[in-house]
């Protein structure tokens, strides 16, 4: 059965791609292991602006601070291992992630501002990425700044890292957008290679012991399917760019439904921390017997057949269906009584 799948042009095996998280792709051990197991590519961890600021800043320092020494004294030069940690390392650990696997590897920046940080996007490009994803996570505050100007920086920020190069960009969006469908198409004319559909935002609790905010990871649920299947089938035919759907994927059921709606890929990532890296073999093979049993020949027939564009009620992923979900919903209580 065939599960090949292109994405941003790169032809994968799998249509199943381990997402950017530091846990899952920090060591090249479980790389291997991710191929191994039936990953058709890898997002790796992200490097985030800070790193890159935090890296030019310190070199900064130590250049600087013995300028008015004598020329002779070459030892007060640090060695550069002491103050290119972050940004280095992360390029090594593209070549050595492209050394040990021969499927795509996709590096990704996290960063919110324009600036400098872009230009990295060309070293990743020269250790060997196959592609970059491109995170832009802002949470804005500013009571002062509009819709279109985020939108406007979104744009300009994406100019600059594909001005920078030659392999495919992925932009992995929010779901909070003003109208989402614009400002996909508005990437979209920018060349943009893929959307990745949704970035689970960050969100802190409040310790109530303790008084204080605290960092809180949650794991997304199968529950959380429901907002990447939807949109991906909207954009689906509106857009050129490939879609790649992530959040709440953890069964073989999950992918075929997200490429009927029309996604190119499935990134997995709280499955795989939740069950292990086998968990990707799991879903490979229940995705061919499922074809098998339905009588495709491969992946590729699936994909977009249960996008808006294709059903025949359209309206069934808008505000229609809203309001008809609500209206037939019974609550459970009701139902035991016989209401």
């Amino acid at each position: 059965m065939d599960l090949t799948t292109f994405y941003m042009g790169l032809k994968l095996k799998t249509p199943l791609v381990p997402s950017a998280c530091q846990a899952l792709t920090a060591e090249i051990d479980d790389i291997r292991h991710m191929e191994d197991a039936g990953a058709g590519a890898i997002v790796l961890y992200s490097l985030f602006e800070e790193q890159l600021r935090k890296d030019a800043e310190d070199l900064d320092i130590h250049t600087s601070s013995f300028e008015n020494s004598f020329s002779e004294a070459a030892s007060f030069f640090p060695e550069p291992e002491r103050y290119l940690l972050g940004p280095q390392e992360y390029l090594e650990h593209i070549r050595k992630a492209k050394q040990a696997v021969s499927i795509p590897i996709i590096a990704s920046i996290n960063g919110s501002t324009r600036g400098g940080w872009t230009d990295f996007a060309k070293q990743m490009e020269e250790a060997g990425a196959d592609a970059i994803e491109l995170n832009i996570y802002n949470v804005q505050t500013d009571p002062q700044t509009s819709s279109e100007e985020i939108e406007k920086h979104y744009i300009q920020i994406i100019k600059d890292v594909k001005n920078t190069v030659q392999i495919p960009v992925a932009v992995k969006l929010s779901p909070y957008f003003t109208n989402l469908t614009n400002i996909a198409s508005r990437l979209d004319a920018e060349n943009i290679n893929a959307l990745v559909l949704f970035n689970r935002f960050y969100q802190p609790d409040i310790n109530l012991d303790e008084l204080d905010v605290r960092p809180d990871i949650l794991l997304s649920n199968p529950l959380n399917l429901r907002l990447p299947l939807r949109w991906t089938a909207i954009l689906y035919g509106r857009i050129s760019a490939d879609i790649a759907a992530t959040s709440g994927i953890y069964k073989a059921s999950d992918v075929i439904k997200l490429s009927m709606a029309g996604a190119k890929v499935a990134m997995l990532c709280s499955v795989i921390l939740r069950y292990g890296i086998d968990t990707i073999t799991r879903i490979n093979e229940e995705l061919r017997h499922w074809l098998e049993d339905n009588g495709y020949s491969g992946l590729c027939d699936l994909q977009g057949s249960m996008s808006q564009a294709k059903c025949e009620n359209p309206s069934i992923y808008e505000r229609v269906q809203y309001i008809n979900s609500l209206h037939q919903y019974t609550p459970r209580w009701k139902r035991t009584r016989g209401i």
